[in-house]
């Protein structure tokens, strides 16, 4: 199942390479290596060795990578555009043998990027499927599936907007849910609307509100036969920040999803410490200069669990403009639990 990685700051840009490439575990290695502490057990001289990765942290990840990065290149030169705006590359080469991505990355720095690797849930490998989904300043990922969404997908799309209709360009569930998000936060107005900013509850808010709506139309057309849903979900405008980590089953949980406050200073070549463990003898800074920042991750990308929390299941974490975090039960109702198909009998 896919994999995603999201950082966020006010003020501390992040070199692309040194948050996706460098580390040991960045999220290039994530496409055959995993690492879930709390979750699963941990050899860290060997990362595949004994480890058991359930379901929902499926082991390969090879259908795509995606990445977003956000710039005031545009607004310099256009008066109509004011403050950053999403930059995206999108391929499906395997990141670490992609040349222009790791040129990209080698010389791109940003305070706010969003990334992913892909393992298609059975729509067609090609680059506009890839995430993350660009609206206007909005940027939107998922890892998980959306059950049972070839049957309820016509029905989903009566629930979208005109503009948000027209700007799902690829197959997948996981852009339909973005089209949903993006038709609740803007109230369906144009496209005018995606260049606005909301309030990170309300991107909160239109979150849930999308993911309730897919369970009550997956009830509606499936009845006994809808499955759970793997949401973890992630939408910023540049600002502001929402993850989410949910299953609609009474006990099982999601895919893994965890955060930092603190990693960003590891992962900084211009602050002591280095990814892969040890001392970076190219710091120039002392790490209490770093900038404060958020990191969420479908897996850390450092080897300091100390640096890590686990996402509570069904749960939410909010990013507010000023960088001010808070981690909220999102509203859950019984109604909502469906059974495994696969699950013993």
């Amino acid at each position: 199942m896919c994999r995603w990685f999201a950082y966020v700051s006010a003020d501390e840009p992040c070199l692309l390479e040194d948050v996706l490439i460098t580390p040991a575990h960045g999220l290039v290695h994530q496409v055959s290596e995993h690492y879930l502490p709390r979750l699963l057990p941990h050899d860290p001289t060997n990362i595949t060795k004994g480890t058991l990765i359930a379901a929902r942290n499926s082991l390969y990840n090879i259908d795509g990578l995606g990445v977003a990065w956000y710039t005031t290149a545009a607004a310099e030169f256009n008066a109509a555009v004011h403050g950053a705006r999403p930059v995206a590359y999108k391929t499906i080469c395997p990141p670490l043998n992609d040349l222009n991505f790791r040129s990209l990355c080698a010389g791109t720095a940003s305070a706010v990027v969003f990334a992913h690797i892909r393992a298609s849930s059975g729509t067609p490998v090609a680059a506009v499927n890839n995430h993350p989904f660009v609206f206007g300043r909005h940027c939107f990922m998922h890892n998980g599936v959306v059950s049972g969404f070839t049957e309820i997908r016509r029905r989903l799309c009566a629930e979208l907007g005109d503009d948000a209709f027209g700007g799902v360009l690829g197959s997948t569930d996981s852009e339909h849910v973005a089209a949903l998000y993006m038709t609740y936060l803007t109230g369906g107005r144009g496209k005018e609307s995606w260049e606005l900013e909301y309030p990170a509850h309300d991107m909160a808010a239109a979150l849930h509100k999308a993911v309730v709506k897919v369970i009550e139309i997956q009830q509606e057309v499936l009845g006994s036969r809808a499955a759970p849903n793997s949401l973890n979900l992630a939408v910023t405008d540049g600002r502001r920040l929402v993850a989410y980590r949910f299953r609609n089953h009474a006990t099982e949980d999601p895919p893994s999803l965890y955060y930092s406050t603190t990693a960003g200073t590891t992962l900084n070549r211009k602050y002591p410490g280095h990814p892969n463990g040890g001392d970076n003898a190219s710091a120039t800074r002392a790490a209490a200069e770093h900038g404060s920042h958020v990191i969420i991750a479908s897996e850390p990308t450092t080897f300091q669990e100390e640096q890590w929390s686990l996402i509570p299941r069904n749960s939410c974490l909010i990013v507010e403009r000023q960088g001010v975090m808070e981690v909220e039960a999102v509203p859950y109702e019984d109604r909502w639990n469906a059974e495994d198909p696969y699950a013993p009998r």
